[in-house]
């Protein structure tokens, strides 16, 4: 069984260029898995990577906006300028 590297809540805050309190919150929430070891959290490589995969954002499908009689461009000297 492989063997985890650990890190404490700076270090990913520090990673993720994220405040403490962030990754805090997430620990207290449940969204970050995290040991509690003497008076500090620490997080599993895994666990990182899992919350990382679980909260990444999915590409969107690129479409035009649909544009209706009020969005069509106006220039300047349509407009009285």
């Amino acid at each position: 069984m492989p063997r985890d590297n650990y890190q404490t809540v700076k270090e990913v805050a520090d990673r993720l260029h994220l405040n403490e309190a962030t990754v805090r919150g997430w620990i207290r929430t449940g969204a970050l898995r995290a040991i509690e070891i003497g008076k500090g959290w620490r997080i599993a490589d895994s666990d990182l990577q899992r919350f990382l995969s679980d909260h990444a954002t999915r590409p969107r499908t690129q479409t035009a906006p649909d544009r209706g009689p009020g969005d069509q461009a106006v220039s300047p000297t349509e407009r009285g300028a």
